[in-house]
């Protein structure tokens, strides 16, 4: 029992530190916030793949705590929860679909859907002065500018956990969980 807490521990911290370290690789960073990083919300779902609901949430907060520590933006405490400890809470939803078929990915897919839902409201809440005139609805301009980084690594990643020897590997991993 208590090594399976240990081990537990262990390989949700290491896919935390994945998600950090790959959260600073940025291929591409809008000029309001937001980037497309390399496959950093894939490392925090695995968690909530790997050992459900809970451990899921408990490693997207603990996460969205450790972006708000390394890289703050702060306008209010509600804006930081939606921005920080919800959105990248949210991740953590990919623990609904541990034990189903294709796990992984409708896990990722509904994790990023709960992350751009908190990353959306915040935009429409606390940003929406930024709405450029041409968009004439704040909005619309939450959905499309957050849409826009969250969607294009959420689509990228998707294709690659789809590729048969990167599902084989993270099968396997599971398999030693």
């Amino acid at each position: 029992m208590r090594n399976t807490v240990v081990k537990r521990i262990v390989f949700s911290a290491m896919a935390i530190a994945l998600a950090v370290v790959t959260s600073m690789i940025k291929i591409y960073k809008l000029p309001m916030g937001g980037s497309v990083t390399l496959f950093s919300m894939l490392f925090v779902t695995l968690v909530g793949y790997w050992y459900g609901l809970k451990a899921g949430l408990v490693a997207g907060v603990a996460y969205g705590i450790l972006q708000f520590i390394m890289d703050p933006y702060v306008l209010s405490i509600p804006q930081v929860c939606l921005d920080y400890f919800l959105a990248f809470g949210a991740l953590g939803l990919s623990g609904i679909f541990s034990k189903s078929k294709n796990g992984l990915i409708k896990g990722y897919i509904v994790g990023v859907l709960g992350r751009y839902l908190f990353s959306f409201l915040s935009g429409w809440i606390f940003f929406a002065v930024y709405t450029p005139e041409f968009f004439n609805s704040a909005v619309l301009y939450s959905l499309a500018y957050n849409g826009s980084y969250i969607g294009l690594e959420a689509v990228v990643t998707i294709i690659v956990i789809s590729l048969p020897p990167v599902n084989k590997a993270i099968a396997r991993v599971k398999s030693m969980i």
